[in-house]
């Protein structure tokens, strides 16, 4: 191939590349909605052009006429119908009847490309073809017959037509944040399909006939420029006036540089600006009055959180959902943003909180008062079973502080204090049962009369049983008479079987009674009371209980 041939390939070699270039872009791209199609067109436009430059150096009619038809082929077949596809997909039109739509737009094609490859039978695609002696590569030359018009009249205008009305309409809509990526896409389709109204009316605007490689190669230039200025397949609209804007939250759709690209009008009326003013720009310029936000923003990828800001001088609480959108390829290429405004549940949440803590507090000022009337009642209950006995007149008293003393030692907590406290007042309430003449007797008791009074801690129990506020205290009315070796009464328990309170009590009781006058005895000294507290350690009492009772009457705190 000689200087002037290379020199006059060089423009659509240029075309080529440009041509590839951007299909390999779009195929890189293709995971985003409509960017695989596209690279199909392109694929299509790339095919053409390359067959236009085998055409022009094949060296026979027969060849140049099979380099042409593979022109028709990709260029229509495989370009428009892919350009129509894509126009769809892009701009989410819908279409009322997709069987009827498509088995029309692909008719055409299957017809002429069958018409093409039978053309050597009939002749109505190349009628008279021959070669003209134009330097430095002959061109096939024939006359256009009523079915090349009709196809591309019909069909590759037609088609074109409808694709570019879809995406021009779809630009003009009221929200234009998208509207410079779908006019500079159907630019970069309506110039090549333009030129060929041309070479379908020999005009020549070129040294050849068929100027199309060169359209190609400005439509593509707009594309490019569509591609690196506004970065048309980063992130594509998808559903955005049928979700976005028709919804109460606010929706901030960031980049992977963290700039805005895309907003709803419910935020941008809580930002008081219009979208232009938005998109393209920071989130850290545009939040600049909130910064707590902007840092919530920034090196995150996906939280939820629920954040308090400022609007027209007013709180405003919003629960915050940040989501990363990530690419087939795994790679983060932006961030959604949603903002739920849920200033009225909090207002709402704050509200039951304080009735919940004013109910709260009522309730425990009305348990206070209920508690502090129930043990009046309970040492009611003791001051009757004293008046019936007056030796023991005091005891109940006495052996309740002293009984919360030696708890308080053993580091009960003052939940297990109230019920100590409780199963002390209540200790003799089984003594109701015991008749006076036994209960007052002076002198020692008979085998049938112990009988009856061994018998109190089970009435006391069947007593309090069905009190379920008395269940914990019943430990002490119910088992202060059992004994550490297990020959106690009523049930026989042994060392730890027996309650912790009620072997505290048991140390406390004994020493209060032998301390005190009785009607069939004297007090006991102080020392002998220490003695038979010591011998009966291990034996009648818990050694433990007894080593703290007997620790706390020498510091004198009993």
């Amino acid at each position: 191939m000689n200087r002037e041939e290379v020199l006059y390939l060089a423009p659509y070699l240029i075309s080529l590349i440009l041509s590839f270039g951007i299909f390999l872009y779009a195929w890189r791209h293709r995971h985003v909605r409509g960017a695989k199609i596209y690279a199909i067109y392109l694929a299509g436009q790339t095919a053409s052009i390359l067959g236009f430059i085998f055409e022009l150096i094949s060296p026979n009619l027969e060849i140049k006429i099979l380099w042409d038809k593979f022109q028709w082929f990709a260029g229509t077949f495989i370009g428009i119908v892919s350009f129509l596809i894509f126009s769809i997909q892009f701009s989410e039109h819908k279409l009322r009847h997709p069987r009827i739509f498509w088995g029309f737009w692909l008719a055409f094609p299957l017809i002429f490309t069958g018409l093409l490859l039978t053309d050597n039978i009939h002749h109505l695609i190349y009628p008279n073809p021959h070669l003209s002696t134009d330097f430095p590569f002959p061109e096939l030359q024939y006359d256009f017959t009523a079915i090349v018009y009709v196809y591309s009249i019909v069909y590759i205008y037609g088609a074109t037509l409808y694709g570019l009305v879809i995406l021009i309409r779809r630009a003009l809509q009221p929200h234009n944040l998208y509207r410079r990526q779908f006019l500079i896409v159907a630019a970069g389709v309506f110039f090549p399909v333009a030129f060929t109204i041309f070479a379908l009316m020999n005009i020549r605007i070129a040294p050849q006939r068929d100027a199309t490689p060169f359209s190609f190669a400005i439509g593509n230039l707009i594309v490019a420029i569509g591609l690196f200025r506004y970065r048309l397949f980063d992130i594509v609209p998808i559903a955005r006036e049928r979700v976005l804007e028709n919804m109460a939250d606010q929706v901030i759709v960031l980049d992977a540089q963290d700039r805005i690209i895309d907003i709803n009008q419910a935020a941008l009326g809580i930002l008081g600006k219009k979208s232009s003013e938005v998109i393209g720009k920071s989130n850290s310029i545009i939040f600049s009055q909130w910064a707590d936000l902007v840092q919530r923003f920034r090196g995150i990828n996906d939280i939820r959180t629920e954040v308090k800001a400022i609007v027209r001088e007013q709180p405003v609480y919003y629960e915050l959902k940040i989501s990363p959108i990530y690419n087939q390829g795994k790679q983060l290429v932006g961030r959604v943003v949603v903002a739920h405004d849920i200033t009225k549940r909090k207002t709402l949440e704050d509200g039951y909180r304080q009735l919940s803590e004013e109910l709260e507090q009522r309730v425990r000022e009305r348990t206070e008062e209920l508690a502090e009337a129930y043990d009046t009642t309970l040492e009611g209950w003791a001051r009757a079973l004293e008046l019936r006995d007056k030796a023991t007149e005091g005891h109940s008293r006495r052996v309740t502080e002293s009984t919360l003393v030696v708890a308080r030692a053993m580091n009960f907590d003052e939940d297990e204090l109230i019920h100590v406290r409780r199963g002390a007042i209540l200790h003799d309430i089984g003594k109701m049962g015991i008749p006076d003449e036994i209960l007052r007797k002076p002198g020692p008791l008979t085998d049938s009369e112990r009988q009856i009074v061994i018998h109190h801690p089970q009435v006391a129990y069947d007593l309090l049983v069905r009190i379920p506020h008395l269940k914990k205290a019943l430990e002490i009315p119910y088992a202060h008479h059992e004994k550490w070796d297990g020959t106690g009464y009523p049930r026989g328990l042994k060392g730890e079987e027996i309650p912790l309170s009620a072997r505290i009590f048991a140390v406390v009781d004994v020493w209060d009674a032998l301390s005190f006058d009785r009607p069939y005895r004297e007090a006991w000294p102080k020392e002998k009371v220490f003695q038979y507290l010591s011998n009966e350690s291990g034996k009648y009492f818990d050694p433990k209980v007894v080593t703290i009772f007997l620790h706390l009457l020498e510091q004198g705190k009993i």
